[in-house]
């Protein structure tokens, strides 16, 4: 383990937004998502993955636009687990222009645009427009996050604890709200829905689950509630504001 964040027990009282960026109630995702990869950089407390995205053509990786840490030059590992020897790939971070680092800013968005094209990998679909109010999306409707952030708090003398394996999960959620920038999805696990928490920002959530799940990016992950029980909240690329922003980078389909 890299880091764990404890929450003292006051907080389990409390709900508040907070950056999402784990898979919580998840499965180890191997090779089943290798378009999936996590941005890598280096902290005071060492050098980890600290967002994911995905890989959408061989030069462009989406992610989200708050995953910025200031440096225009970054890092991607593909690697199912990251670890010092893993392979890092170079690229350019843009995020949207307009992003303003407002929780309700439905701008959330950026790329990374690589040094040289990604071989070997069969990037992921972006959606049409509008396809997901022409879905007839219902609670039954299932989505698939990936990401390589923290797992599930555990309870531990002092509060809950979220722990770092750097490794790519995911899981399965179920649709909860659709509004004109964000799709929001159920992590209660005692619906038997899992999600996302700190680490999965950026991360894709793909149409359908297991038999029905497909290669097409919904909306990536952007924010969730403090203890990553309750829902993901995800940014949609369906809408004319993120395709306006990813056609600058990205043939649309």
């Amino acid at each position: 383990m890299r880091r764990k964040i404890i929450f003292p027990v006051v907080c389990a009282l409390v709900v508040i937004a907070a950056p999402a960026a784990a898979i919580t109630y998840g499965q180890i995702d191997g090779n089943r998502h290798p378009q999936t990869g996590a941005l890598v950089g280096t902290f005071s407390s060492g050098t980890y993955p600290y967002c994911s995205g995905a890989l959408v053509s061989e030069t462009v990786f989406v992610t989200a636009a708050h995953c910025d840490i200031g440096t225009d030059r970054v890092r991607v590992t593909f690697d199912s687990e990251y670890s010092s020897r893993a392979k890092l790939y170079r690229g350019t971070f843009y995020g949207h222009p307009e992003y303003t680092y407002s929780q309700d800013d439905p701008k959330d968005l950026a790329v990374v645009v690589f040094d040289r094209p990604i071989k070997g990998i069969v990037p992921a679909r972006l959606p049409e427009a509008g396809l997901l109010d022409r879905m007839g999306l219902t609670q039954d409707s299932k989505f698939t996050a990936v990401g390589y952030g923290g797992t599930e708090p555990e309870n531990q003398p002092g509060g809950p604890v979220i722990s770092y394996p750097d490794v790519r999960m995911y899981s399965v959620s179920s649709f909860n709200s659709l509004n004109a920038s964000w799709l929001r999805l159920s992590q209660n696990n005692a619906t038997g829905d899992g999600g996302t928490c700190y680490g999965d920002s950026g991360g894709p959530n793909f149409i359908g689950a297991r038999s029905t799940e497909t290669t097409t990016i919904a909306a990536v992950t952007v924010t969730g509630d403090a203890l990553c029980k309750a829902t993901n909240v995800t940014y949609r690329l369906d809408t004319p504001v993120a395709r306006a922003f990813l056609g600058r980078f990205v043939a649309l389909p």
